[in-house]
């Protein structure tokens, strides 16, 4: 074989993504479900579904491992982001479960309307509760040791998960997440007045320049439900650093007109009946129209890659599950 082929040949295995040793195909059910009044209030499901997901383990041999749910962003999986901080994990002594969600593909093509209950996020939010009791149920993982980190879309999803409201509808009893880990988060939902956080650690990761999610927005957020809240979430900012800062692929900083953002939006306040809008500090009856129009107002949002903001967040992560979870 002549040297130029071989050293093609040696560059494409480089190049493809190399599979986790100890890897394995799972699959568990989920609801879907229209909104959260429809999942808080515990009716069924509109719809079940199986998800296939990848979980994987660390080299090194131990009786029970602690393990992370990782959720991918709006753009589905991607081996350079979650694949890269799963493999981040495994060494560091967690089992990893990755899984593509369904509700983040139908939000990705549009597949829903207003008579549906607008975008997935409850079934989101369901489908990381099904992860978490998949593993929960597996005699090699701990099940007071499982954590969640989700990015932009996941981001969201893993902040969401911290609402005790959902999880005692998802997950009644003692079982919870033990850590959540939120990269750059949507800033759509929040908690409401008389409402609480499940009690596990929140870590939120933050851009400086994120205009999807500006600082403004969420220390507005963090501020409104700080007298009352326990557990309230970690925040840490990095300098400089846009939305989507550990993804690879985004390159130098590109405003993107065509995608939907709330970043002119208020947060919506989750409490037992219908959200609220939080509106200058002070939580404000829902106005349909005024969440129409700040979401036509502010579609587009900025992009970029940062390695250095990727391997601080990175080094940060790791050490917050590891002080957590202890493993």
């Amino acid at each position: 074989m002549r040297p130029s082929l071989i050293a093609a040949i040696a560059a494409l295995v480089i190049a493809l993504p190399m599979a986790p040793a100890h890897a394995e195909t799972v699959r568990f059910p989920s609801g879907s479900y229209a909104d959260f009044r429809q999942l808080s209030t515990r009716e069924p499901p509109t719809g079940t579904l199986t998800i296939t997901g990848t979980l994987a383990f660390p080299d090194q041999a131990r009786d029970r491992f602690p393990a992370v749910v990782i959720v991918h962003t709006i753009a589905g999986y991607q081996e350079s982001n979650e694949g890269w901080y799963a493999a981040e994990l495994r060494k560091a002594g967690f089992a990893t479960l990755t899984y593509d969600s369904p509700a983040a593909r139908r939000m990705r093509e549009g597949s829903f309307n207003a008579s549906s209950g607008g975008p997935p996020w409850a079934s989101a939010v369901a489908e990381a509760y099904g992860a978490l009791r998949l593993l929960a149920s597996d005699p090699r993982i701990d099940a007071s040791r499982i954590a969640i980190a989700g990015f932009s879309f996941g981001g969201e999803v893993a902040h969401l998960a911290a609402f005790d409201r959902l999880r005692a509808a998802l997950a009644p009893g003692p079982l919870r997440f033990a850590a959540h880990v939120a990269y750059y988060p949507a800033g759509v939902y929040g908690i409401a007045a008389g409402q609480h956080y499940s009690g596990a650690p929140i870590l939120m990761l933050l851009g400086e320049k994120d205009d999807n999610l500006p600082l403004a927005k969420a220390r507005g957020y963090l501020e409104h439900v700080g007298g009352g809240a326990d557990a309230l979430p970690r925040v840490s900012i990095y300098p400089g650093a846009y939305h989507a800062w550990t993804v690879p692929s985004l390159g130098a900083p590109r405003f993107d007109p065509q995608y939907d953002s709330t970043r002119k939006c208020p947060y919506l306040l989750l409490g037992s009946t219908q959200p609220a809008l939080l509106v200058d500090g002070q939580e404000r009856p829902m106005d349909v129209a005024a969440l129409r129009a700040c979401l036509k107002e502010g579609r587009g949002y900025t992009m970029a890659y940062d390695a250095l903001a990727r391997a601080r967040s990175t080094r940060e992560t790791v050490d917050f599950l590891l002080k957590e979870l202890r493993p």
